[in-house]
């Protein structure tokens, strides 16, 4: 006859089967092509596209040093630190941004009847309706010189001529912005749906102006939201690739662009693994920051 212990043994093999099929599919779709662009950066780039299985450390080279075709010295080129400190100062910008936007959007939704706050949600889930690229070209004939904006500021005398926004970094910027927004309003707004704002009262009892009732209770309360709409915005911003293609017309290249052009023109896979491979390395060092700040977060 069966005891409890024989029972709890079996329902706990019994629920280890029932997570087969997700650490499967996480082996297949996360492991082996992780594993897969780390060993192509360790190989020699064939001469019309692909690898030869031989190992060679030259991809991680060529991030920092350029070799020279007679003499093969090498010599330190910033070409690529270049890119990807433009893409690293790209994501900061549009990160605070959206904080700036996302979280007066957020409080606002918060704070509504509870029966509207769902229409709010899904005026703001409205673009993911819609792809990308569809989302990007709009925005091109935006702020294009005969787009809408340079219409309302010719027609209202604020500009004698049109005001060049397309292809610059204003456009990559406002591009990602619009793209990644949702992502920090909607977990800040799970953050403040949970609030309790009596607690608000209380301090407006307790003669608190409202900047430190913000400062000192609403955003300490929402700062698990805030932390993960930061890395929800920060992280899809290093590997974007669409929006800074089109609205920066290949003149402001981000690593994203880069990856893409060594994986296509230029052949060159094992250089296109290696930048993957580092651009996985800073997304991994941010996922264990926001990881740690989370645990500070509920410790506190």
């Amino acid at each position: 006859m069966a005891t409890d212990v024989d029972i709890a043994e079996a329902q706990i093999s019994h629920k280890r089967w029932l997570t087969v099929p997700a650490l499967l599919c996480i082996l297949l779709f996360g492991v082996v092509p992780l594993i897969t662009v780390l060993s192509y950066s360790l190989m020699q780039p064939s001469e019309y596209g692909g690898v030869i299985p031989k190992f060679s450390f030259d991809a991680y080279v060529s991030l920092l040093f350029q070799q020279d075709i007679f003499d093969d010295t090498l010599s330190f080129s910033p070409d690529y630190l270049i890119i990807f400190a433009r893409t690293v100062a790209f994501g900061v910008a549009t990160t605070v941004l959206c904080l700036l936007i996302g979280f007066p959007t957020a409080y606002f939704m918060a704070t509504r009847p509870p029966h509207t706050r769902n229409r709010w949600v899904l005026l703001i889930t409205i673009p993911f309706w819609s792809n990308l690229l569809v989302r990007t070209i709009a925005i091109m004939f935006i702020i294009r010189d005969e787009g809408l904006v340079n219409m309302v500021l010719l027609s209202l005398g604020l500009a004698d001529k049109p005001v060049g926004m397309i292809f610059t970094d204003f456009a990559i910027v406002l591009g990602l912005i619009y793209s990644f927004l949702p992502f920090m309003i909607l977990p800040i707004y799970a953050a403040l749906e949970k609030i309790d704002f009596r607690l608000a009262e209380a301090g407006f009892d307790l003669y608190a102006s409202r900047f430190q009732i913000l400062w000192r209770i609403i955003i300490p309360l929402a700062m698990p939201g805030i932390i993960t709409g930061c890395v929800l915005v920060f992280i899809p911003t290093f590997g974007a690739y669409v929006t800074p293609l089109l609205l920066g017309g290949g003149r402001h290249m981000m690593i994203g662009d880069l990856i893409a052009l060594q994986f296509g023109s230029s052949r060159n896979w094992p250089l296109g693994s290696a930048f993957a491979t580092v651009l996985m390395g800073f997304v991994m060092l941010a996922l264990y920051i926001q990881a740690r700040k989370a645990m500070g977060v509920s410790h506190g």
